[in-house]
């Protein structure tokens, strides 16, 4: 992976597991994994982790109830702030997280934390890449502070801006859910925002679940017409994966990009609002 620590300076969005490995007494690690069918990410954890990683539950603590604001909306601010503080995570944490997905689900909790100027990373090919042994003992966090902070709302748009958005809408689906023919139960209505482009947050990976090199990233992104200071809103179905594309973004040195939380599951659910096929 290339990485961009050398020219901006730590954190990068992205670290490799020897970075973590030489730098693991002096972060905190964060377990995100978590699955849309509902199985658990807490039992994948206990049945082992990165050493010293601390679990994360995205239902409880990175996203706020089911309602009209989609799926996963963002959390209270207090809500987060009690979150990061139960695991370990403090105002001056540098935070490394990972799944088991390539990072398109703990992308999430990494976006969260840089909206807020926080230091936080994504761990590059997720556990898999992880060259020692794991370990089963739950991790016992230490004490932190970590303060309640607005969402920035220059990192993020609402479902009535869309329709006035003058830069790019990416959705980071697959292309199935993209373009209508696989419509989830999750899924109020098949098919995508009106005038959206496809870049599929999980092709922004290799076959080892690895970022592909920058120039393929930008390459894929200025296949969807995404080029240097454009400007950007990232979907996906309820805001989770969105964040991959985001964080990417940000890697490839294209900008940091907006957030649409409510994603798909929002949007979508308007009756009065017409999907793009």
């Amino acid at each position: 992976m290339e990485s961009t620590q050398a020219t901006r300076g730590f954190p990068p969005v992205f670290v490799d597991a020897m970075w973590l490995r030489a730098n693991l007494d002096s972060v905190v690690v964060v377990d995100v994994r978590w699955y849309l069918d509902g199985s658990s990410g807490r039992t994948q954890y206990d049945g082992g982790h990165i050493p010293g990683a601390v679990f994360v539950d995205l239902d409880a603590w990175l996203s706020g109830d089911t309602g009209p604001r989609g799926l996963n909306p963002l959390p209270d601010p207090a809500v987060f702030a009690q979150g990061m503080s139960s695991i370990g995570i403090g105002d001056d944490s540098t935070v490394v997280a990972y799944d088991d997905a390539g990072g398109v689900i703990a992308a999430r909790l990494v976006w969260m934390l840089r909206a807020l100027g926080k230091r936080a990373a994504l761990l590059d090919g997720g556990i898999a890449a992880w060259p020692d042994p794991l370990e089963k003992n739950p991790t016992r966090p230490f004490p932190a502070t970590f303060t309640a902070a607005n969402w920035p709302a220059e990192r993020l748009v609402q479902a009535e801006d869309l329709d006035r958005w003058h830069g790019a809408i990416v959705d980071a689906r697959n292309a199935d859910r993209f373009d209508g023919s696989l419509q989830l139960p999750t899924d109020p209505q098949a098919g995508h925002i009106p005038g959206a482009v496809n870049v599929p947050c999980r092709e922004n990976l290799d076959q080892h679940g690895r970022l592909r090199p920058i120039p393929e990233v930008r390459e894929a992104f200025a296949r969807a017409g995404i080029r240097d200071g454009s400007a950007i809103v990232s979907y996906c179905g309820s805001g989770i994966t969105a964040c991959h594309n985001l964080l990417t973004l940000e890697h490839a040195g294209l900008g940091q990009g907006r957030l649409y939380a409510g994603g798909w599951s929002e949007y979508a659910a308007d009756p009065e609002r017409t999907a793009a096929r």
